[in-house]
């Protein structure tokens, strides 16, 4: 029972270390962010108060003001009052 326990904790260890960046949206009204991973671009789009995991083996992001920044995958972008600042 004990070997399973700690097999399950490992497993669950491991499994959110694969998760990327994040972006977190501390303003009541949607934004968006557009990432590119890979030459395929798409939108994200965060409802007011929405956390979301994105971007696992790096990629680049253009924020809400047009600022475009590299992630490597572990950072988490916060956005506040239209800005969105990289933590």
């Amino acid at each position: 029972m004990m070997k399973s326990l700690l097999a399950a904790t490992v497993l669950l260890g491991l499994g959110s270390a694969a998760f990327g960046a994040s972006a977190v949206n501390k303003d009541a009204e949607p934004r968006t962010l557009i990432v590119t991973e890979g030459g395929s671009k798409s939108e994200l789009s965060l409802a007011g108060g929405e956390t979301v995991e994105f971007c696992p083996s790096g990629c680049f992001v253009t924020m809400p003001n047009g600022d475009r920044e590299a992630l490597t995958g572990n950072e988490t972008i916060e956005i506040s009052g239209g800005t969105a600042r990289i933590k």
